[in-house]
């Protein structure tokens, strides 16, 4: 189980390495996306809270990256967080997610992106439930369900 101290780690020292990696040119992400998927995906924006699809969804099934399917969340760990965003607390895989320092908007965040193609995926923040203490804040448009 990852904790707060090995996603400081990662964000510091290096990022666990992905089973593969997929990269595109520009053009091909915003053909594939919608305009709100590139957006949030690849231009690191954030939906409204409150707005996205998956925010009080609990259906079960396994949460996968919009741009690359990568296999991100599992339902099971989902949680509501009161904060707008679906909430989990751990990443199916230690690999699955990329950490990255975020010091915008005068705030010192920790950035988390898809580690197979970099999609921005929301941030993860130490104040989650236990046993991991971790809350992963995702954009739902960053996500896709695959029902169970």
């Amino acid at each position: 189980m990852l904790t707060w101290k090995d996603i400081i780690s990662f964000s510091v020292n290096g990022n666990p390495t992905p089973d593969k990696r997929i990269q595109k040119t520009e053009n091909e992400w915003k053909e594939q996306l919608t305009p709100e998927q590139y957006r949030i995906t690849r231009l690191k924006g954030t939906e409204r809270p409150h707005s996205g699809d998956f925010c009080t969804s609990y259906e079960e099934g396994v949460y996968s990256c919009v741009c690359c399917n990568t296999l991100l969340f599992d339902s099971t760990i989902k949680f509501e967080s009161g904060t707008g965003w679906p909430s989990f607390t751990q990443p199916i895989k230690d690999n699955a997610i990329k950490y990255e320092k975020d010091d915008s908007f005068g705030m010192i965040r920790v950035e988390i992106m898809c580690n197979t193609c970099d999609a921005h995926l929301g941030h993860v923040f130490p104040d989650g439930p236990e046993p991991s203490g971790l809350r992963y804040c995702v954009n739902s448009e960053s996500l896709k369900l695959e029902k169970e």
